[in-house]
Formats: structure tokens, sequence, C-alpha cells
């Protein structure tokens, strides 16, 4: 019986039901809130590091060529054209566009005062559209005076637009003025002004691109100026009339007109020769701007640290077609290399009446250069470079202009000893002029 009745309770337990745990809503709208928080955040994340890093991985994938701005060059007259590279073809040299005919010029038999003014003011509209390029370039120091008192400097000068690249306004002018500035302004022909940064400047010729952020630039502005346009300065000869246009005088879009007193004056830089024109025109020691001619391209830069010495009360501006291989250079942010040399042509005249040997006369050495430290020295004469023949100081910088910093090249030289001269390598490392 009791056995009966302990089954019985056994079975009983076994048959009891067990309830479910309680469902807590509360609960699983908190995890469920949580969850959805953590991928909401999760997604916001993977957004914000997929748009920083887009730009890079594309940039990996589907790399874009790096824009450059090519400057055409001019055709160089043969006297003083360099000999052909070895091994390459020479390039065909450009056809003259053909010019379209022009209108036959009546000319009074007697001009009238009127008739010199509307001259003038033909002169003077060609300034003024040209004028469209020129800005006012201001560079600000600051420093402390003896009472350690701040203060502020500014020197001005002009630029010319020159290009624009990679969303930038591009603008030459001199490195002096903005040397150790810590800020750079620019003023546009409309009187609006912008802020600029330093690109890339030649140690040599010192001048320097800067550039202008084109968002910083209205339309309004843009309207107003334009690019100039660069001539052929080889065409350049005594008697030409000329336009000096920028701050010839000191003072900003100022215009002089005046003509070609000589085009064959050379002045020396290092490791090259530029051609210097000097004019009639009366202007300040502190000049700067262009040379334009009557068709409104620049065939010359004017620069403050190349006035001449004897005619500091006229202007004189450097070639523009010597200097357009330097000035495509520093708008692509490219190096200009130097050896350190100062340099002269031996001519057949300079050969026969001094007994020198024909080649590149060098008249001094820079201090701390490449040329000093490879044991060149003053009264050498250049007679090759790697092997190759050098007869003038164009060939010269073009072997030397084509190298990148760091390259060796090897210079031959004639020295005279007390037996007449003597051969010598001299190993130099090219360099870059600060």
């Amino acid at each position: 019986m009791k056995q009966q009745e302990q089954g019985e309770q056994e079975f009983s337990f076994i048959k009891e039901k067990i309830k479910d745990k309680p469902i807590n809503k509360r609960r699983l709208l908190l995890k469920a809130g949580f969850n959805l928080l953590c991928a909401v955040l999760f997604g916001v994340t993977a957004c914000f590091v997929f748009v920083l890093l887009k730009p890079h991985i594309e940039k990996q994938l589907y790399p874009e060529e790096e824009s450059t701005i090519k400057i055409p060059k001019d055709v160089v007259p043969q006297e003083i054209q360099p000999a052909p590279k070895k091994e390459e073809e020479e390039e065909p040299e450009e056809m003259p566009e053909e010019e379209p005919e022009k209108e036959p010029v009546v000319v009074k038999e007697e001009l009238e005062p009127e008739d010199y003014q509307a001259l003038q003011n033909k002169l003077y509209e060609i300034g003024k559209q040209a004028n469209k390029s020129m800005v006012t370039v201001t560079g600000v120091t600051s420093g402390m005076d003896w009472f350690d008192t701040p203060y502020e400097n500014e020197n001005s000068s002009s630029g010319i637009i020159i290009g624009n690249k990679d969303e930038e306004l591009l603008i030459l002018t001199e490195k002096k003025i903005i040397a150790d500035a810590k800020s750079i302004h620019i003023t546009f022909i409309d009187e609006s002004e912008a802020s600029a940064s330093l690109k890339k400047y030649d140690g040599n010729t010192g001048i320097a691109v800067i550039a202008v952020p084109l968002s910083e630039i209205s339309d309004e502005t843009m309207n107003e100026i334009s690019v100039a346009e660069l001539g052929n300065s080889y065409s350049v000869t005594q008697g030409m009339s000329v336009i000096a246009i920028g701050s010839p005088l000191g003072t900003n879009y100022s215009i002089l007109c005046g003509t070609i007193t000589s085009s064959q004056n050379m002045v020396s830089t290092i490791d090259t020769n530029y051609t210097i024109f000097t004019t009639d025109i009366i202007g300040s020691e502190n000049g700067s701007g262009v040379l334009i001619d009557l068709n409104g391209k620049v065939m010359g830069l004017v620069l403050q640290g190349y006035s001449n010495q004897n005619n500091r009360n006229t202007i004189t501006a450097l070639s523009i077609s010597e200097l357009k291989q330097v000035i495509e250079d520093l708008l692509n942010n490219l190096d200009i290399s130097y050896v350190g040399l100062r340099i002269s042509t031996v001519t057949n005249a300079i050969a026969e009446e001094f007994g020198i040997p024909k080649g590149v006369y060098i008249k001094s050495v820079e201090l701390d250069s490449p040329a000093m430290a490879a044991g060149l020295q003053e009264a050498d004469v250049i007679t090759a470079i790697n092997g190759e023949e050098i007869i003038n100081t164009v060939q010269y910088y073009q072997k030397v202009y084509e190298r990148e910093a760091g390259d060796e090249i090897t210079i031959t030289v004639k020295r005279q000893s007390g037996e007449g001269y003597t051969d010598l390598e001299c190993k130099v490392t090219v360099g870059i002029l600060q």
C-alpha cells in the first residue's frame, strides 16, 4: 500500500509542468536598441573611413599624370645656336607663320599735333591691355627694434601672371622682394587682393614663381586679368619701339614708351650669360616690370638687380627668350642645376690675340660652389664636358642645365703652367643654388 502511494507521488512529480521564464520586454527592447546603436555606429565609422581613404585608394589604383605647363621655345639665331646633341636627331626648325596681309599705311605729308596724340593713344592702349597681366607683389617682413618693439616692413615689386596650374594662378616676380617674408599679398589691376605663397625660385637669376589659389580670386577679377603672352626676344634690334609696363618708375601700372638702344650687351651670371636690352626710357633704379613690343608680347623682364651701373636712370631688361626654359621649370616645380662658374667664350679673335685655347674661359669661381670643391680655378679654359667638346658658353650651360642635383660630370680644362697649358680633368657634383 505504501509502495503504491509512493509510486503515485513519484508519477505525479514527473507529470508536473515546467513553466517558461517570463519574457522581460524592457530588457529585450534595451538589448535590441543597443544592437541597433552599435550597427549605426559601425556604419558611420565605416563611411567615415571610406570617405577618408577613398582619395588615397583612387590615387594608388588610378594615378593621375601630373599636369605640366609648357612654354613654346624660340629658335636660337644660328650664330649662337649650340651644336645638336650626339645620338639625337636635330629637331626641325619651326616654320614661321604667314602673317596676314596688312593694309597699306597712308603717310601724310605733314603730321598735325592731333596725329601725334592719336599715335600716343594707341601706344597707351596697348600698354593698358598688357597691364591686365601685371600685379603688385608685396612681401611683409617683421622684426624687433632696439627697444623690443615689434615692427613690420613691406617690400613691393611688379609681378607678371604667367599661367595657372592645379587650381592656382602662377605669378613671376623677384625673389628679393619676398625673401624672409612672413606673408605675401597680391594686388590685381582692379585693386582686389589675395594671399600668395612661394612655389619655386632660381638662385641664379633671382626670379621666383608664387601661387595664388583660384578660390581666392573672384569671378569679376578673373574677367579683368589675363595671362601674359611671351614673345620672341631674339628678334629685338636696336631702334625697335617698346613699351615698359608694371612699375618702371616705382608707380604701379605706369606706361612708358621708348626704343631699344642696344640689344647686344651681355650680363654675366652663374654658369651662363644673358642678353640685356638697354632703352632710352627714363625709369627708376628700383623699377620693375616688363618690356613689351607693339603687339603686347613680353620681350624682356625689368629686374631691379640687373640695372646697368652706368645707366641707373634708364630701363634695362633681360631677354625673355633666354629665360623661357628656366621659367618653365620653375612653373613645374623643378630645381635649377648649377656648378658655380662665371664664364665667357674664347672666340677666334681672343684666342689669336692672347694665345688662349679655344673653349670657355673661367672668369671666377663662386665660393663654396661645386666647382670650387672640384678644384676648378680662375683662368682655366673648359674644353670638354663628359668627353664632348665645348666651344662656347651656350654649350657649357646646356650640359650643366640638363643634369640633376647630385649628378657627377667630368669637366676637362686647360690650365696654364710654366710650360704652357696642361690638360686636367675635374669631377664635379652638380648642386642647386639656394
